[in-house]
């Protein structure tokens, strides 16, 4: 059932460009049944806190222990940090929306936290091409792992990663910001993303639908298409090993990011890269819950907490701080 709310949250900008009244957006949510809502609050919340103390736990170790000092695990680290930051710019808002009978978001808020989502699924794509390349440099080409994953290196793909997020979310926010809306402003999401959003849109969208299609080419394809050619050269340099404890430990190695990888990239090429005549709101819903909620609360089990060197440097420091 569609919640009731007054006309002035109905209507905006219309399409001469002049701003009637606040635009705002009525956001039904996970699901539109207050039981529902009620195990959703419980479980996106325990969801949140585990990510938090997860993510946390390892920013610390890594940050603490020279041992971790290294490129897989400086990329570890910028994940880890994108995580608790992907999560905070949308759960304690969807949190807050599941106590509230109709959830209400200004325009303003809306762009607000979509320009944070983009930035940072933009730069989490970037990272998980550049974590592919190091674990390639890594396995085939080990001898000359040093000098091409210096710190300089590793520096500079960081910061591309998170300098490129922002120029990209900055541009595509623009572009959605300077559109009109003039009808029913209810979203069938749990919180602002650019679909449901240009799906309210009553205005000429080209120039938007360009930006998408190009920074989607660029961003979401191109990471992709680096991640693929890499675990296709380490598949390849695997293969020829001649002893099967070198096979399995290179695998092990990378096995972890695969799943990450496989998992991220399956979600945000349905949702992102679809046909636009697939109308599937309720399924995007789930496969947004995937990405923004399951992926940073499982990053740290998948990448760290199962890892050898980190749980000797988990018991160090405890040994540590117990002396």
């Amino acid at each position: 059932m569609i919640p009731h709310f007054p006309p002035s949250w109905s209507f905006g900008r219309g399409v001469d460009g002049q701003n009637s009244t606040e635009v705002s957006f009525v956001l039904l949510g996970l699901s539109q049944y207050p039981r529902a809502q009620t195990a959703f609050f419980c479980l996106l919340l325990l969801s949140y806190t585990i990510t938090l103390l997860g993510n946390g736990l390892i920013l610390l170790l890594i940050c603490s222990d020279r041992r971790l000092h290294t490129p897989m695990y400086f990329f570890l680290s910028n994940l880890s940090f994108l995580d608790v930051g992907y999560t905070t710019a949308s759960v304690p808002q969807v949190l807050v929306n599941c106590l509230v009978s109709v959830p209400v978001i200004s325009l303003g808020r809306c762009l607000a936290q979509m320009v944070v989502g983009l930035y940072l699924g933009v730069v989490e794509c970037l990272l998980l091409a550049a974590m592919a390349y190091d674990r390639c440099v890594a396995i085939v080409d080990p001898l000359r792992y040093p000098v091409r994953m210096g710190p300089q290196v590793c520096l500079g793909l960081a910061m591309t990663s998170w300098l490129g997020g922002l120029l990209v979310s900055v541009v595509k926010t623009s572009c959605i910001a300077s559109l009109s809306y003039c009808g029913p402003n209810i979203l069938n999401h749990f919180f602002c993303d650019v679909s449901p959003l240009l799906n309210l849109s009553c205005t000429h969208m080209a120039l938007t639908e360009l930006v998408d299609f190009i920074s989607a080419i660029v961003i979401l394809w191109g990471s992709l298409l680096v991640a693929i050619a890499s675990y296709v050269a380490i598949g390849r340099a695997v293969f020829r090993m001649s002893s099967a404890t070198a096979r399995h430990k290179a695998f092990s190695t990378c096995a972890s990011h695969l799943v990450v990888v496989g998992i991220f990239y399956a979600a945000t090429l349905f949702i992102y890269a679809r046909p636009s005549r697939i109308e599937a709101m309720d399924l995007n819903k789930v496969l947004s819950v995937i990405y923004t909620v399951v992926t940073p609360t499982c990053n740290p089990v998948i990448y760290c907490l199962r890892n050898r060197e980190v749980q000797a440097s988990f018991r160090r420091t405890l040994y540590w701080s117990r002396g």
